[in-house]
């Protein structure tokens, strides 16, 4: 049996923390996960803010706002989804609380101007190889870059219409990110190759950007032919 066609692992009593999770993004994920069962860990700066992130995901739902170490300590898989500006700094703020765990970087590093959107250079050549290079103990796998955060944080929205490319160079990772990224309704989690291909892949994103400016849309990417 190949990898592809192997059954995806049993990730539904995984808890996860979502750093970074009072931002539109973040919140949208921990969002969906929670819907889907899972308890959420929404990680800040500050606690109260957290909490508050927390509560306004809805009633019913297992999520908790805590400081970002708490989160990144009590949960066991966390996504990175801070603003690019701090991500070097926070991630190594929280080197030793995320030791031995998957990390999951959706970091974008893009820039502005009066042109739209681009991407931004990184010296380790995109915002996962950053993210490895830091978090030594980790084992870094890079996703969730084009997920729509009106589409996570709409009610009306049942389903996002979405593949999830998943980058890594730890296979067992990488699928569990995969089936992660599944739980969330009409969601697939496709592999996408090594963390050393991340940077189209984050990149892209200015694009869909410019797509949805264009066509007043929330469109994201399918993959066809798997």
């Amino acid at each position: 049996m190949t990898t592809s066609q192997a059954e995806p692992p049993d990730v539904s009593g995984l808890s996860i923390g979502i750093l970074g999770g009072t931002g539109d993004q973040g919140k949208g994920l921990a969002r969906r996960f929670a819907l889907a069962g899972h308890r959420v860990i929404i990680g800040s700066r500050s606690a109260e803010r957290a909490r508050q992130a927390a509560e306004s995901l809805g009633d019913g739902l297992n999520a908790r706002g805590e400081e970002n170490p708490v989160a990144a300590r009590d949960a066991d898989i966390v996504i990175v989804a801070v603003p690019w500006d701090g991500h070097r700094t926070l991630l190594e703020s929280l080197r030793d609380d995320l030791a031995g765990k998957i990390v999951v970087d959706c970091v974008n590093p893009l820039g502005f101007d009066k042109q739209g959107a681009y991407a931004l250079p990184v010296e380790e050549g995109s915002a996962a190889q950053q993210a490895a290079a830091v978090l030594t103990g980790s084992t870094v796998v890079a996703a969730f870059h084009h997920v729509s955060a009106v589409l996570l944080l709409d009610p009306e929205v049942d389903k996002v219409d979405l593949d999830i490319l998943v980058l890594g160079d730890d296979r067992e990772a990488t699928g569990t990110v995969q089936a992660l990224a599944g739980r969330i309704a009409g969601v697939r989690g496709v592999y996408g190759g090594r963390l050393r291909n991340a940077h189209q892949v984050e990149a892209l994103t200015a694009n869909l950007i410019s797509v949805n400016r264009r066509y007043k849309t929330h469109a994201g990417v399918r993959v066809t032919g798997i």
